[in-house]
Parts: C-alpha cells; structure tokens; sequence
C-alpha cells in the first residue's frame, strides 16, 4: 500500500486553505485513512519537501498538493524524475487553473474522493514542460509558460498586495484582469526568435508567448483550447501585430478560447522551443516569475503519474 503524504500551503488563498485541510483532515481521521502532512513555510518550500519525501526511499508513494496553482507546481518542481512518485491535488487557492486542466472537483471533499479511490491503482502518465534558462538551470512546469506580457502580469500580481486584498473578497481571479489594464497602455512590444521543432518565425511587435500542456492559465482563461495532457506535444500561442484596444478584445474572448480565430493570434505545437527576443523579457512557469529570456523549452512526455480523472 502506498504511503500518502500532503503538503499543505497554509498561506493561499490569504488562509482559506487552512479550512480547507480541516474538511480533508477531518475525512481522513474518520476514515481511519493513515497519511503525514507537512506545512509549507516559505516559498519554494514545497519543492524541497517533496524532494525529501522522494529521496527517503524507492517505495510507491503518493504525494498531495492542498494549495494553489504555486503549489501544485513546487511539488511538482520536487519530484520531476521521479518514477515512483505519484501526484496528487486538492485545490485550495485563488486560480486552480490545474484543477480545470485536469478536471479536479473544486470541492476538496470530492478531490479527495478521487485520490483515494485511484491512490493504490495503476495511474495515467501525463507530460510536463522542462525550462532550461540561460545559466542552464533548470525548471519544470505543468500548465504552461510564458514571455512577455503574460510574465509581466504575473510578475505584477505575485508582488502585489492587491491579490491578498481581492482574495479576501473572494475576487481573486480578478486580480489578473486588473493588472493586465494596468500595464496594458505602458508596454512595449517586441521582436521575438521562435524556433519550434527547428523551424524558426521571426515574430515582430509581439505581446507575449505561451507554451501550454493543458488549455487553462490566469484564472481560468483558456488560452491553449486545444491542448492535451498526454500527446507528447505542447501548444504553442503567439500574440503579435495587434493594438492595444484590440488586445482588450482578444483578452475577453480568451475565456471561451476564441481568441485563436483572430489573425493576430497564431498557434503552433511542438516538442522543442526556443525563445530569443531583442530585449529580455519576464518569463513566468505556472504563474511564478522565474526570470528571463532566452530560454528553451522541452516536453518531457508521460514522465508524472498524476491522480485525475482525464
């Protein structure tokens, strides 16, 4: 029987998380269901956790992001290359973009109920993206990546306090929205090298790149509707060529995964990226800043047992 261990990221959600665990740990107790559970305490704190548990030894283990999108993506970040450790999720943040993308209940009593009727079964492989900056560190992601102006605004939200603030409103996924208008008269595009599979698009006055595993990012927009878990490929979205006032258009048709039928908006797929700009620009791996162009991105296929139900 595999052991289960949570790691549980008390500060998202500004706290609602905490309640959160209390309807899991509560579930758990009486179910007499055998578990540990270890509490994030700063950033990147979850990575090194999970690593920890991976490295104690080669038995089946199951480990349990109850967090946000940040969380699922430290863990993740913990035990890549990993073979025997599985992945689980019970959302208790603001966005949960990984919770839509891999079809989690947003109801943690229901997520957990999917854990625990697949923990000791076989479970589906499904891909993740690899990053390789330019110092040639390493890092992984699980919904998608971006640069550009999509960094920007989550550079922008994650050093703000205005997320904590509409978090306690129970507005969270606005925050997004508020400072995409925000920066949106101020930016300055830019000419990118993008080099999918070796074919190379020279793309100029772009907005931003994103390269996707699974359709959801920022909250629930649908910026990659095509995208699939588990083909081997990631779906590449270029937005170029396009007004500002135009952008605002595109922006709210990105919800209903729309935008890809304007002209300024092209998509590609690919196994193997590369990203080169005439001037550094903020990148960002599951909504977390880590730093800037150049980069190249790789996917590694089927390489993370994930309990869903895709």
């Amino acid at each position: 029987m595999k052991q289960i261990y949570f790691i549980i990221n008390p500060k998202a959600r500004n706290g609602f998380c905490l309640r959160v665990w209390g309807k899991v740990e509560t579930k758990l107790l009486d179910d007499k269901i055998p578990y540990l559970a270890f509490f994030t305490e700063y950033h990147g704190h979850a990575t090194k956790l999970a690593e920890q548990i991976a490295e104690e030894n080669n038995q089946q283990k199951v480990i349990i992001a109850v967090g946000g999108d940040g969380t699922i993506s430290e863990v993740m970040n913990g035990i890549a290359g990993y073979n025997h450790i599985t992945l689980g999720f019970i959302p208790g943040g603001s966005g949960n973009d990984f919770g839509r993308g891999f079809q989690i209940p947003a109801n943690p009593l229901e997520a957990l109920n999917v854990i625990l009727t697949q923990w000791n079964e076989e479970v589906p492989l499904k891909d993740i993206g690899k990053i390789t900056k330019k110092d040639q560190t390493e890092h992984y992601f699980i919904n998608n990546m971006g640069a550009g102006f999509d960094a920007l605004v989550s550079y922008e939200v994650n050093h703000s306090r205005t997320k904590a603030w509409l978090n306690k409103l129970s507005l969270g996924r606005l925050v997004y929205v508020y400072f995409l208008l925000k920066k949106l008269f101020s930016y300055k595009c830019t000419t990118i090298d993008l080099s999918i599979d070796g074919n190379r698009h020279i793309l100029e006055q772009t907005w931003f790149v994103t390269v996707s595993n699974q359709p959801y990012y920022g909250g629930g927009m649908m910026i990659a509707p095509d995208a699939l878990l588990d083909d081997g490929l990631l779906d590449i979205t270029v937005v170029h060529h396009l007004s500002k006032l135009k952008l605002l258009l595109v922006f709210i048709s990105v919800f209903w995964g729309k935008h890809i039928h304007f002209k300024e908006v092209k998509t590609f797929k690919g196994r193997v990226v590369t990203i080169h700009s005439s001037s550094s620009l903020y990148v960002h791996a599951d909504g977390e800043d880590i730093g800037f162009t150049p980069l190249n991105i790789q996917v590694q296929t089927k390489s993370l047992k994930v309990l869903t139900r895709v």
